[in-house]
């Protein structure tokens, strides 16, 4: 049986696409484990194992996403000028040594400093990533597919690393997320060209052209980085202190596992929620829900003395971000073009992440996890006051912009 030549180019380039949008969806769940693996690597392997103080445990992983945040920050800007391929390789090469070194050392500050370091790298590696997701033919649809894959990721991670770090020690949990930035390293290597497409045969994914790159990100994505940064701070500092909540209410190691194997089945859920639901739902409105089912939850887990309370309230905590996450990214791809402002999702992210475990850290010692969950409700009406002020300015917009000059 014969083959055009057409035929056979069609196929390879859909093949081709296939294996970069597989290279990002590995890339994108080692470069956020932060978001799955926090309540492991703050409360069961800082704290617990290796005895620290919650605001040191907390500022150790704040370190981590502050090198995120820098990272991100200096990257972004400049997004399509460098060889994605070389940036999300290096990136994840240098976060793989520093989580490998961690398996070593013992010493308070050098931990500090790798962590820091391992941030920089996983964050460097992670814009790139989230820019090209940005610049695909259909970026709602990408980073759904990426939340599902990080669902997976998340169930591994919560489910196995509880019992691995009490039963061989916080160090072993570095060597987890050293293979985890490795595998993203191989895979960007292997599947991802130097044309830095997400589709090789879709126009979409094209490159950004210098007039994209050279014009202004619009005003009113930065309310919509603003809301998210403050959605992930929100996220961070309550999800960090799961752990340590249903330990401290005597629920047991083998409860609380349970617990966090649940966040890991059910974040499996927003993701395609938010593919199934992306012509249905208007982002706005998903926009403002959010904040408002994270205030409501982070109550629950704070202040209500009920088990089954506390279950459900963390197994959906990290699904609301992911879900309103999604929606956000789909509408900021159609504000930026360029992929830029999206090139930055790590700095939206992480510098609420960053501040989020050091924060809660102090609280707790402060006032309790009661003092936490009024914090955190608090950050929530924030978002809520940013994402109302992107709804408005894009109404305004899309009243005023023709649809067809789009």
């Amino acid at each position: 049986m014969s083959h055009s030549p057409h035929n056979i180019r069609t196929a390879s380039a859909e093949a081709r696409g296939r294996g970069a949008t597989a290279a990002l969806l590995i890339a994108h769940c080692a470069g956020m484990l932060d978001l799955v693996a926090l309540p492991v690597w703050v409360g069961a392997a800082l704290i617990g194992s290796m005895g620290l103080a919650p605001a040191q445990a907390g500022l150790l992983v704040t370190l981590f996403l502050a090198g995120q945040v820098m990272a991100s920050l200096v990257l972004a800007p400049r997004f399509g000028r460098w060889p994605a391929q070389r940036v999300i390789v290096g990136g994840f090469a240098l976060a793989t040594l520093a989580f490998a070194s961690l398996f070593l050392v013992q010493t308070y500050v050098l931990m500090a400093l790798l962590h820091a370091l391992g941030g920089i790298g996983a964050g460097t590696a992670l814009s790139c990533v989230h820019g090209l997701m940005g610049r695909s033919a259909n970026p709602h649809r990408v980073f759904a597919m990426a939340g599902l894959a990080l669902g997976l990721f998340g169930i591994l991670v919560l489910g196995s690393g509880p019992v691995i770090v009490e039963k061989a020690g916080a160090a072993t949990l570095f060597v987890l997320f050293a293979l985890a930035t490795f595998t993203a390293a191989v895979a960007a290597l292997m599947w991802l060209g130097q044309s830095q497409s997400v589709a090789e045969n879709q126009a979409d994914s094209s490159a950004p052209t210098s007039t994209q790159l050279k014009a202004p990100i619009p005003k009113v994505v930065w309310m919509g980085m603003l809301g998210i940064g403050c959605m992930s701070l929100a996220n961070a500092m309550l999800f960090s202190f799961v752990e340590r909540i249903g330990m401290d209410r005597g629920y047991g190691l083998q409860t609380v596992t349970s617990i966090l194997i649940g966040v890991g089945l059910f974040n499996l859920v927003p993701p395609v929620l938010a593919a199934l639901l992306e012509k249905r739902l208007a982002a706005g409105r998903v926009l403002l829900a959010g904040p408002v089912c994270q205030l409501l939850l982070a109550l629950a887990v704070t202040q209500v003395q009920s088990l089954w309370l506390f279950a459900f309230a963390a197994v959906v905590w990290v699904g609301v971000m992911i879900f309103t996450h999604t929606f956000l990214f789909g509408l900021i791809a159609r504000l930026d073009t360029s992929g830029r402002a999206l090139a930055a999702t790590p700095a939206m992210l992480m510098i609420g992440s960053a501040i989020g475990p050091l924060l809660a850290g102090v609280l707790v010692d402060a006032s309790g996890y009661q003092g936490l969950g009024l914090m955190v409700a608090m950050v929530a009406v924030l978002a809520f006051g940013c994402f109302l002020r992107l709804q408005w300015a894009t109404d305004n917009r899309a009243a005023v912009v023709p649809r067809s000059s789009h």
